[in-house]
């Protein structure tokens, strides 16, 4: 008996359509008559739409999935399709490399993107949006802090720190109160549940 694995099968070239789609797309690829043969691609189309239902909101959906028909079937397919016959290196084509940050992060419970935030908001003009933004960032920098430190913190750290952070552009008026947050990490002191002053005794003496 001769069996079927699937590391003996072409491999998809798309596999979130899976391999039935694939076959269907290489059935259509050798029918003869053109007119059937659009017919099919059609009825193919509709299949890998209702595949993917939560895409449809996607802009030109219908055009991927045309697209995609073509790149599955190695562009060696004959059909009339809708939108223009897409070019095969526009699918080899590499993504561009994203520049990673080499520089170290100075504070790191706060870490980089507080950074990056405090810098955006240094560049702001002063304003009454400043002002509102500079004490909700002092706040979550407090809850960040309170995150990764089991003591309490004082405003004065966290007006410090973003003085520092922001390379004292950023000043915040002394007089600004931040919210209190309760430290999670700070363990509670333990309270037995069966603490009843022995007034559920299970075993009483007995009157003489």
């Amino acid at each position: 008996m001769k069996f079927d694995y699937n590391t003996q099968r072409r491999n998809l070239v798309l596999p979130e359509y899976g391999r039935h789609i694939q076959k269907m797309i290489q059935y259509v690829k050798s029918i003869d008559d053109r007119e059937k043969r659009n017919e099919q691609v059609r009825a193919v189309v509709a299949v890998m739409g209702n595949l993917n239902p939560h895409l449809r909101d996607i802009v030109d959906f219908r055009h991927k999935l045309w697209d995609h028909v073509y790149l599955i079937a190695d562009f060696e397919i004959d059909i009339d399709s809708p939108y223009p016959v897409p070019a095969p290196a526009t699918f080899k084509e590499k993504p561009a490399s994203i520049p990673y940050p080499h520089t170290p992060v100075s504070v790191m419970h706060y870490g980089r993107n507080i950074e990056n935030m405090l810098n955006m908001l240094a560049d702001a003009p002063d304003d009454q949006e400043k002002e509102s933004m500079v004490s909700a960032m002092a706040n979550y920098m407090k809850k960040q802090y309170l995150t990764w430190n089991k003591d309490t913190v004082s405003d004065d750290i966290i007006f410090k720190d973003m003085d520092v952070l922001s390379d004292g552009r950023i000043h915040v008026n002394p007089s600004l109160k931040l919210m209190t947050i309760q430290n999670n990490n700070v363990p509670q002191p333990y309270h037995s549940q069966n603490n009843n002053n022995g007034k559920n005794k299970k075993y009483k003496k007995k009157k003489k």
